[in-house]
């Protein structure tokens, strides 16, 4: 593509925040510690996880860059960043997460493949740019359709970077066509991060926005979009990121038998405290996010510090100097929560945490009536050990 290019190397990668806990270093793959995770509601652009495929993409003139868009009308319409940027801009506050997230605990019941993400596969971030709604009426869609005239349903976003798991070809994910031209649903393509221009690791110039979805489907460095009669076939919807029971291991998948996993569950992580923590006895503060897709907002947040046997409801926050109501207006319905509690520890313990979402869906207890061969979506309650004193660990 003109003005945006996919090395075939990682030489150029970007800077990188020297905190961040690496798990792949090419494609580079990182999240922040724990407790920089939840210092703030919004998560600095340095300390959102970093999820890639390849090597990073590079622009060398965005005056040439544009976004191709097929499938109506018969021809194709080039959509430069100028015609992008006079769409009326739309800033959303929403929550990404990989579905990988958390899948270092699975991989403790069950060995699983992917990468080893801790609990900070996640980040929330103010996100600007247009609407893809608009962006689609620019090509004759109206707004709401579940269908083009030509039998389209479905809208696929194709990057530009190349992976292995494509044969060297682009990243590509769609969603159902009544969510992309749906204003409701908040679908963007994001040209802005926290008030900034986006950086290069998080999809710049251009990158998809599906709040609500696992981050799989919010495209990054978009080079074209496709409208198409059946859902994307490439390989991250059609034989990745889809949930499996137990039961299923490599040896007998099926991956037609499950449709690509889209909203992500409900979901909670103590982030103020490691996987074991030694501690002295008296008071500790038990801060941690909670979340839950397809725009649910969060109803309350429990901790138990016996084990489970008994709870007590956390204090729940978004925005500074705003109670946080879970089906507010003034509430941001895509975004996190961050929960805190204080608990008087006396005696080594365990610590448990489980959210419940405003449709009263609540974590699973254990991770493995879960457990699933690609370790996604372990939205199991989120346990940590404090030791008192200074026992053997």
């Amino acid at each position: 593509m003109p003005g945006l290019r996919a090395p075939s190397d990682y030489k150029q990668e970007p800077p990188r925040h020297p905190a961040l806990v690496i798990n792949s270093k090419e494609p580079f793959n990182a999240e922040p510690r724990r407790s920089d995770l939840v210092s703030s509601y919004v998560t600095p652009v340095e300390f959102f996880y970093k999820r890639n495929h390849g090597p990073i993409p590079v622009v060398d003139d965005i005056d040439k860059y544009s976004v191709s868009i097929t499938g109506t009308l018969g021809h194709t319409k080039e959509l430069f960043m100028k015609d992008i940027w006079k769409l009326p801009k739309y800033t959303v506050t929403a929550t990404l997460q990989c579905a990988g997230n958390r899948r270092t605990a699975m991989s403790k019941t069950r060995k699983v493949k992917g990468v080893g993400w801790d609990v900070a596969a996640i980040g929330n971030a103010v996100w600007g740019g247009a609407k893809l709604a608009d962006v689609l009426e620019l090509v004759g869609i109206t707004k709401c359709s579940r269908i083009t005239p030509s039998g389209g349903k479905h809208v696929e976003f194709v990057s530009i970077d190349k992976c292995k798991e494509e044969n060297g070809g682009p990243y590509k994910a769609s969603i159902p066509l009544i969510q992309a031209t749906n204003p409701e649903a908040d679908v963007l393509l994001a040209y802005e991060m926290n008030g900034e221009t986006l950086n290069r690791d998080h999809g710049y110039p251009l990158r998809v926005i599906v709040p609500g979805v696992i981050g799989a489907r919010s495209v990054k460095w978009l080079d074209s979009i496709n409208i198409i009669v059946e859902e994307c076939q490439g390989f991250f919807m059609q034989k990745d990121y889809k949930m499996f029971p137990p039961s299923v291991d490599w040896d007998n998948i099926n991956w037609s038998t499950r449709r690509p996993q889209m909203d992500f569950p409900v979901q909670c992580a103590i982030c103020s405290l490691d996987d074991v923590n030694m501690v002295k006895p008296g008071k500790i503060p038990i801060k941690g996010y909670a979340v839950s897709g397809g725009g649910r907002g969060i109803e309350r947040v429990d901790v138990s510090i016996d084990g489970g046997k008994t709870w007590v409801e956390a204090s729940k926050s978004q925005k500074a100097g705003i109670p946080y109501i879970s089906d507010s207006e003034s509430s941001d319905k895509w975004a996190w929560v961050l929960f805190e509690a204080e608990a008087d520890i006396p005696q080594s313990t365990q610590i448990v945490a489980k959210a419940v979402d405003i449709a009263g869906n609540v974590q699973p207890e254990n991770v493995e009536v879960i457990w699933n061969l690609r370790g996604i979506l372990n939205t199991s309650w989120h346990r940590v050990h404090v030791r008192i004193g200074h026992s053997n660990l």
